[in-house]
């Protein structure tokens, strides 16, 4: 039976500087996107708050077109019994039946102004409300169009890269497969925490690329021996020699343009 090759660190620097180029340049395409993706997502945020923010308006003139329904009917109970109340004056026995009756009758005249003064109320605010409705529509219109304008700024620029992405994603889990999950989980958390996203740099002029702080000589001959994983002290990234990189740089070459 064959021997199990033996993964070295040597092996595992190139994995994680060959994952490093994949992701990078997964990085450019996304960036390449900019702030199209936020604003999108913005943009469908806004008009779903303004189409609950109608259906809400549409519901409250729903709801005072009932009321102004449930006015209008106590207006004419309260004619009804008016009328009764009028008839039944012209039987009373006495002043005080008459004087009772006249209090009803008077009371359900102020019913009437009073339900007519609401319905006055209710179609003023129907009336607020229909214009912001119309406000609202108008502004609801200018955003999908919006929104259009931007998704389709989006799926060109994502028809242009989509097949490269997918390429790529593919190779970034098939690399990631080939790293110990010690190694990967520090790679992916440098990563989280840098701004530019490389957790993996190259030692060049003797500092970490990226950095204005020189690496010690003796330090710069570890890395380059290849016997160890080193991290850079300033940043945390973990540091391989120019030499690899370039090597690692060149056979990724038909996986990266």
């Amino acid at each position: 039976m064959a021997k199990k090759k033996e993964v070295t660190v040597e092996d595992k620097l190139r994995a994680l500087y060959d994952l490093q180029l994949i992701d990078s340049r997964i990085d450019e395409i996304k960036s390449t996107r900019g702030e199209l993706p936020l604003e999108i997502e913005d943009l469908e945020g806004d008009i779903e708050g303004l189409n609950k923010r109608l259906e809400n308006f549409e519901n409250d003139i729903k709801n005072l077109n009932g009321s102004i329904s449930d006015k209008k009917q106590a207006i004419e109970e309260s004619k009804s019994l008016m009328k009764k109340y009028t008839e039944q004056q012209k039987n009373v026995r006495n002043n005080r039946e008459f004087d009772s009756l006249s209090k009803e009758v008077e009371f359900q005249e102020l019913e009437i102004q009073l339900a007519e003064k609401n319905i006055k109320e209710f179609k003023v605010k129907i009336a607020h409300k229909g214009e912001v409705i119309e406000g609202s529509k108008e502004k609801l219109a200018d955003l999908e169009l919006h929104l259009k304008h931007k998704q389709g700024e989006l799926s060109e620029i994502m028809s242009e890269t989509e097949k490269e992405e997918k390429v790529l994603n593919k190779k970034s889990e098939e690399f990631s497969k080939l790293i110990e999950d010690r190694l990967l989980q520090a790679y992916t958390r440098i990563r989280t925490n840098v701004r530019n996203g490389l957790a993996v740099v190259a030692v060049e002029r003797g500092a970490a690329a990226g950095s204005y702080f020189t690496i010690p000589p003796q330090r710069q001959m570890e890395i380059a021996m290849r016997k160890k994983i080193i991290t850079d002290e300033h940043s945390g990234r973990i540091l391989v020699d120019i030499e690899l990189a370039t090597e690692e740089k060149l056979k990724m070459s038909k996986f990266i343009s």
